[in-house]
């Protein structure tokens, strides 16, 4: 268990509510526009991260739905934390490649979904360097998936 998985665990005994606002501020210390942007950390733990934005005046576009950049902050936020919570603390997560389709409109409050195979973390914990597609999946209230994403993640050494 990395740094990062072993404060995150620190809050589990908080009830639902309170922890969701308590690692979401933790997320937002570490990357701060995550903050700014108020994103909601939802569940994280070594498999699964789920992440959320309300719709509200400073992610929306100009058709009053969520933002491109901020669905896309979503999908990386998610699946950049599935992956981090995985490193070891002697490497670094680092985004290596962020693909996002546009499909079309939005509806209300976003939600990403982002994944880690058994195998995937197999990998993080023990090799060197490398990266994974961390599954990543960005919904809106209606359950409709108004983006594709691909994500990949790298880790590598954290000093040469």
């Amino acid at each position: 268990m990395n740094r990062l998985a072993r404060t995150v665990s620190r809050f589990d005994r908080l009830p639902q509510g309170l922890r969701r606002k308590a690692v979401s501020l933790l997320v937002g210390g570490i990357v701060p526009y995550v903050g700014t942007s108020s994103l909601v950390i939802e569940e994280i733990s070594t498999e699964r991260v789920v992440v959320s934005v309300k719709n509200v005046r400073k992610v929306r576009n100009h058709i009053k739905g969520v933002h491109a950049a901020a669905m896309a902050l979503l999908a990386e936020t998610a699946s950049g934390f599935v992956t981090a919570m995985n490193v070891p603390d002697d490497k670094l997560p680092l985004i290596k490649s962020l693909k996002v389709d546009y499909r079309g409109r939005t509806k209300g409050a976003m939600r990403a979904v982002a994944t880690l195979t058994p195998e995937q973390r197999r990998r993080i914990g023990n090799e060197e360097r490398g990266d994974v597609s961390v599954e990543t999946h960005v919904t809106d209230e209606n359950g409709t998936e108004p983006i594709s994403c691909e994500m990949v993640w790298a880790w590598v050494p954290a000093r040469r």
